[in-house]
């Protein structure tokens, strides 16, 4: 498989690998943190597909620049950017929030409650 040669190719890619997404589990969530200096909230969508998939996309806009502007290096990952993570079972996806503050993007999926354990004995009547 051989890739275009073309540097705007390279940083379409760079924006996908480049969104690094920590997961945590707590004792009531799981809190997922993206860091997406430079972007809008307005620029990221967070969305729950399939029932069970949190899905975080959006897109680093390319930089305007006049047509006598020359650069000497380009390094910041730009284009459409899409994170993708199956939730558990105890995840109550009908309360997903999302909170981007300071170019960090924040999910909380809380946890449903861990089932009672049951009893390991069980008593039975006596009946007659």
């Amino acid at each position: 498989m051989r890739f275009p040669d073309h540097p705007s190719f390279a940083r379409d890619v760079a924006a996908v690998a480049n969104t690094q997404v920590d997961w945590k589990e707590t004792s009531d969530s799981h809190i997922f943190k993206a860091n997406l200096p430079g972007l809008a909230k307005e620029d990221v969508k967070v969305q729950v597909e399939d029932g069970r998939v949190l899905q975080i996309s959006g897109e680093r806009k390319k930089e305007e620049s006049k047509s006598n502007d020359r650069w000497h290096r380009v390094e910041r990952a730009q284009g459409s950017f899409l994170r993708r993570f199956r939730l558990p079972d105890n995840a109550k996806v009908e309360e997903v929030k999302a909170n981007m503050e300071n170019g960090v993007l924040t999910v909380t999926v809380p946890k449903t409650a861990p089932p009672e354990p049951k009893s390991a004995v069980k008593s039975i009547d006596i009946s007659g």
